[in-house]
């Protein structure tokens, strides 16, 4: 089995890091392989494993054409760091008549090794990320329940289309989550019905609620399982894990 994921929302701030940390940390603790790739210039994944921009990261691997060296986080857990000049891959792709496949290749040697390569997507829709989606089985997007988190929901649908019929005919968006959510307020109610409305039963079931353990995390280079086990964040991404798992019969054989 192998599944390539990009997690991806190309507005910022929905916990889209959160959740790659959790969603593999969470594959891993049911024995899967798992390898998590730092896309995004910024560099949250890399920083929430305390890894520096002095580690073996994927804009060496593009540039210099050496190949992704995986850097071992512990057991079941890989990661390929990222690095601020990965902002100058973007500029380097556009040269390269926008050069669609280039992480494709770059991932394609290392597939075998691992039952779940997750992708930490830029918050864009730039190059990078139609690279992460050529590359990728499927797109997981985690969405905030606020009015402005949805207008985007139609584009990333068309960009996801397009890269369908033009790049890599197997990825689709295969699933929807909430995050930072308050089933106290009525507008999260009612951004949840206009997710559904979108995107009908690839809506996860589990919403992840607001929890102050997921942001603090971070700070001491742990997954939310790891630091606060008995949380609300633990408990719900430990059901975001189990509907991932549960979907390997329909993706995993792609």
């Amino acid at each position: 089995m192998n599944r390539i994921i990009s997690i991806s929302n190309h507005k910022g701030g929905v916990g889209k890091t959160t959740s790659v940390v959790n969603i593999g940390a969470g594959l891993a603790k049911h024995g899967r392989k798992v390898l998590l790739i730092d896309l995004d210039p910024q560099a949250n994944l890399t920083i929430s494993y305390g890894l520096s921009e002095s580690e073996k990261h994927i804009y060496d691997a593009h540039s210099n054409g050496n190949g992704l060296e995986p850097f071992h986080i512990r057991e079941n857990i890989d990661i390929i760091p990222a690095s601020s000049n990965l902002a100058i891959a973007e500029i380097e792709l556009k040269s390269k008549d926008n050069d669609e496949n280039s992480i494709a290749r770059l991932i394609n040697p290392l597939k075998s090794q691992y039952d779940y390569i997750i992708i930490d997507c830029p918050p864009s829709l730039g190059l990078l990320t139609l690279n992460a989606f050529a590359a990728s089985d499927e797109v997981i997007i985690p969405i905030q329940p606020h009015y402005l988190a949805i207008k985007g929901l139609a584009k990333i649908i068309e960009v996801v289309n397009n890269i369908k019929v033009n790049v890599n005919r197997r990825v689709e968006i295969s699933g929807v989550f909430v995050t930072m959510f308050d089933k106290r307020k009525i507008l999260h109610k009612d951004v949840l019905d206009t997710i559904i409305m979108y995107f009908d039963d690839r809506v996860f079931k589990t919403k992840v609620r607001t929890n102050i353990a997921l942001a603090e995390a971070p700070a001491v280079g742990q997954d939310i399982f790891q630091y606060d086990p008995g949380s609300n964040g633990a408990y719900d991404y430990s059901r975001i894990v189990q509907e991932v798992i549960d979907m390997e019969s329909k993706f995993g054989n792609k």
